[in-house]
């Protein structure tokens, strides 16, 4: 028999999303720290090409039905192509990578709520990279095109997200795959800008 599990404000999908994955989280943070990205407009590329394989990765999501009905407004929180521009001011091609994570009519729905926790969870962070981002002549005009926050704000537009995401209805098995979406997600991150930072 299948268990329904219903949100509470303690015990939250996004909150379990955040603890469960901690250590994946943690890495990567340390390792685009690590990599000095803000320092050069050449470093702040190699990070934008990372975000753009990413968001590539998950382009898909943003399209689908079923994830559209649990998250109001999903389509308008797409960012590939603002990256892509980002990389054109920059002079810099897009990066190449293999298979996107997605693709239209083969979406597990669990999992990719997962994918898109991370995703949405990297707008918490983009004030702060904004700002290191305008110390290299970037700005939302040109080059950091990516990194501009919502019209309402990062903390309002997270806490609609979340919101949503926690009233979708989830057995005991779908939080499992999003968890392991969400870990997979900060994974690939990893990889590319192990690969992009090396």
């Amino acid at each position: 028999m299948t268990t329904t599990i219903t949100a509470t404000v303690s015990e939250s999908l996004s909150k379990r999303l955040k603890g469960l994955t901690h250590e994946t989280h943690d890495r990567l943070d340390k390792s685009i720290m690590a990599a000095t990205s803000f320092v050069s407009v050449e470093g702040y590329a190699r990070f934008a090409g990372v975000q753009y394989l990413f968001h590539r990765d998950i382009h898909a999501l943003y399209d689908d039905a079923a994830l559209q009905a649990l998250l109001p407004g999903l389509a308008e929180r797409r960012r590939m192509d603002l990256i892509a521009g980002d990389l054109h001011d920059l002079g810099t091609a897009l990066p190449e990578g293999g298979d996107p994570a997605f693709v239209a009519g083969s979406i597990d729905v669990p999992t990719a709520l997962g994918w898109l926790y991370v995703a949405e969870g990297s707008n918490m962070g983009a004030a702060l990279l904004r700002r290191e981002a305008a110390k290299l002549g970037l700005s939302d005009t040109k080059g950091a095109r990516h990194l501009t926050p919502a019209p309402e704000g990062p903390v309002a537009h997270w806490r609609a997200f979340t919101a949503a995401l926690d009233a979708a209805q989830l057995t005991e098995e779908d939080e499992a795959r999003a968890v392991a979406g969400a870990n997979a997600a900060f994974a690939r991150v990893q990889s590319y800008a192990d690969a992009a930072f090396a």
